[in-house]
């Protein structure tokens, strides 16, 4: 026979569990119900601010208003400062290009060349240094003749006026004058002479020394140096005033008319603006 399992018996009801109708799921008994949450304690030694909510502002306050305004003017600023530094770097960077381009092609359709210089021949009067007296002044002449050589092919030379001229033996100069103004065209070599004139001039005594030991030694070590405005002429073009600055080093055997060259050597550069 099988055996029968009976039930447990169950624990009596509340009163209230009594009241409820059986159908009423709105009853849950307490030890289903979870646990009421805590709220967190402040620590020791804080304190909270509770704000309502109709104190929350979306825009700064009228004492802050302000402050506000000139923090967005200096954003504002620093934006507009950027971008005029973006639009400036690229406006220069795109005239570099260009003249870049056109330098380069200048460069391929006229091929300039450097123009030379030399001093050719140097005639001397008027300087007497085994004079007795050391103190006596001197007023030397110099014919200087330079020879200028312009290879180019399509540029011209204008050689304008306000140019200078000047000799001297070390430190001292000896005397000074001008280039005449002249037009060079293409592919010449012109020949000029200049006049060069000193006026009571008075040498120092190491100075007077040493050029009578050169002049004995026939090697008078002499600089001239020339400086003259220029503009270049590139087809039917003429550019803006061009200063050429000759610095030549030349060595005479004497300091008369007569005078010959030993050696020289003629450096130059161009100062464009």
């Amino acid at each position: 026979m099988a055996d029968r399992v009976h039930p447990r018996d169950s624990p009596p009801l509340s009163a209230e569990s009594q009241s409820a109708s059986p159908q009423d799921s709105s009853v849950v008994p307490q030890a289903l119900r979870p646990p009421p949450s805590e709220k967190p304690v402040p620590s020791p030694g804080t304190y909270v601010i509770k704000i309502p909510k109709d104190q929350v502002y979306r825009v700064p306050p009228a004492e802050n208003a302000r402050r506000y305004d000139q923090y967005t003017h200096r954003k504002h600023r620093r934006s507009r400062c950027c971008s005029c530094c973006c639009w400036l770097i690229g406006i220069l960077s795109i005239l570099i290009v260009l003249l870049g381009i056109a330098a380069g092609i200048f460069y391929l359709v006229f091929r300039p060349k450097a123009p030379k210089y030399t001093i050719e021949d140097i005639a001397i009067r008027g300087i007497n240094v085994t004079s007795p007296s050391s103190d006596v002044a001197i007023s030397p002449e110099f014919n200087v003749t330079v020879k200028a050589d312009n290879p180019n092919d399509k540029i011209g030379i204008y050689y304008l006026k306000d140019s200078s001229a000047e000799v001297f033996y070390n430190d001292a100069r000896l005397c000074n004058g001008a280039l005449p103004a002249f037009h060079q065209p293409s592919n010449n070599v012109t020949v000029f002479g200049m006049v060069l004139k000193g006026n009571g001039i008075e040498l120092r005594s190491e100075d007077r020394k040493s050029l009578v030991e050169s002049q004995t030694k026939r090697k008078v070590p002499l600089t001239v140096r020339i400086r003259a405005p220029v503009k270049i002429k590139v087809g039917s073009v003429k550019t803006w005033k061009i200063t050429v600055k000759l610095d030549c080093d030349v060595t005479v055997n004497d300091l008369t008319a007569q005078a010959k060259i030993v050696s020289k050597r003629c450096d130059y550069e161009v100062d464009l603006w």
